[in-house]
């Protein structure tokens, strides 16, 4: 079992180790052992989930999560039909992080039926019937544009993979801290240690390809700049991005935190310096939405 301090070390530490090739960090991702074991998860105390009270305002946001998690096996086809993709030390990792990207979507729908909040047997191919078409179009146009760009849009896939990873890694953060429900936070302690990982692999493969050449470097700056929405906007309705956020960080402390844990982060890599998206967008529809919340 990890403890929250826990977590947070193995997640600063990420940030002081340096690659000097994509297969240093494929090889040091593989030599990192899984958590969600299916041992872990049969030996998390799930007969005393329903011992604890659960904000029911907070179930919403779960199913957001356990949505956006379950959406990653479409986002791994998706990138399979890039050059991105089809690189051999990112096609491995993604591979793996497929697979733990839907069991953390999996037990997190386990722990909300345990919580008494059933959901549908065929609940994963329905999250997947909802994805709108004008989104599988635009995704189909983004590839497209991405094939005819080549091996240099890497850098920005990579990018987008790091932000994502530490955004989603600061949202389950808060929700422990909000729902305060100690078997949630078993559970969102190991999903917390896996998604650091996989933070690690995206940022460190970002530095890697954004220093290569400053064309790189634009294409992801611009890219970011113009086009960056918070996870599973797009995918999933506005809506329930904005409650999400508007959940988790509708105060300035929250905040504070997206910027130290995320943007700041961003900012190291290579033509990232003085970036200020994330917080605007983040900032931007969290607040809107508490403000929403609050006078509802």
């Amino acid at each position: 079992r990890f403890s929250a301090s826990e977590d947070i070390s193995f997640s600063e530490v990420i940030y002081h180790m340096t690659f000097e090739t994509n297969k240093d960090v494929l090889d040091w991702y593989e030599g990192q052992e899984r958590t969600l074991t299916p041992e872990y998860i049969d030996a998390i105390p799930w007969n005393k989930v329903k011992d604890y009270p659960l904000d029911k305002r907070f179930i919403p946001v779960l199913l957001y999560m356990r949505d956006v998690e379950t959406l990653t096996d479409m986002y791994h086809r998706e990138l399979c039909r890039t050059p991105t993709g089809r690189d051999p030390y990112i096609s491995k990792f993604m591979e793996r992080w497929g697979v733990e990207e839907v069991t953390h979507g999996e037990v997190l729908n386990r722990f909300l039926n345990e919580a008494g909040f059933e959901t549908d047997d065929k609940w994963q191919s329905q999250v997947r019937t909802n994805v709108s078409n004008v989104y599988n179009s635009y995704t189909y146009l983004l590839t497209t544009i991405t094939n005819f760009i080549g091996k240099k849009f890497t850098a920005t896939h990579m990018t987008f993979g790091a932000i994502h990873e530490m955004s989603t890694a600061q949202g389950y953060r808060r929700m422990k801290v909000l729902a305060d429900h100690p078997v949630l936070t078993e559970i969102l302690n190991a999903i917390i240690r896996e998604e650091a990982a996989h933070t690690k692999f995206y940022w460190n493969i970002a530095r890697l390809e954004l220093r290569k050449n400053e064309f790189a470097q634009k294409i992801a700056r611009f890219v970011i700049e113009h086009f960056y929405a918070p996870v599973g906007q797009g995918s999933l309705a506005k809506k329930r991005t904005e409650y999400a956020l508007g959940t988790l960080f509708g105060d300035e402390d929250a905040l504070d935190v997206i910027d130290k844990t995320v943007t700041q982060r961003v900012r190291q890599l290579p033509g990232f310096a003085d970036i200020t998206k994330i917080n605007e967008s983040i900032g931007g529809m969290a607040r809107r939405a508490s403000l929403r919340l609050n006078s509802a």
